[in-house]
């Protein structure tokens, strides 16, 4: 095992169960819209830039990971909803 494996396993352990919790929000929470979910990827963004203190390379890890889950979690997203309207607009 190499001295670098705990990171790629903190970073995918980070994305998927951000991703997994964000989807999970979305399913239980008909109030929850994509403009929430841009809204909270750019806390997110703030919070990453909040590092005065210095947050090491393991809070590195976590803050990007969880923010690479929110973009994917938000292109999926957006990327359905552009289907549904091509279906939409082709169905007229």
């Amino acid at each position: 095992m190499s001295s670098t494996d705990w990171r790629e396993r903190k970073r995918e352990e980070t994305f998927e169960g951000t991703l997994a919790g964000l989807e999970n929000r979305r399913r239980v929470d008909p109030s929850y819209t994509i403009a929430d979910a841009r809204q909270d990827l750019e806390h997110q963004y703030v919070l990453e830039g909040n590092d005065w203190l210095g947050r090491g390379e393991l809070g590195d890890i976590v803050s990007s990971a969880t923010i690479a889950a929110y973009e994917h979690f938000i292109f999926e997203w957006q990327s359905e909803l552009d289907r549904a309207a091509g279906r939409e607009e082709r169905s007229r």
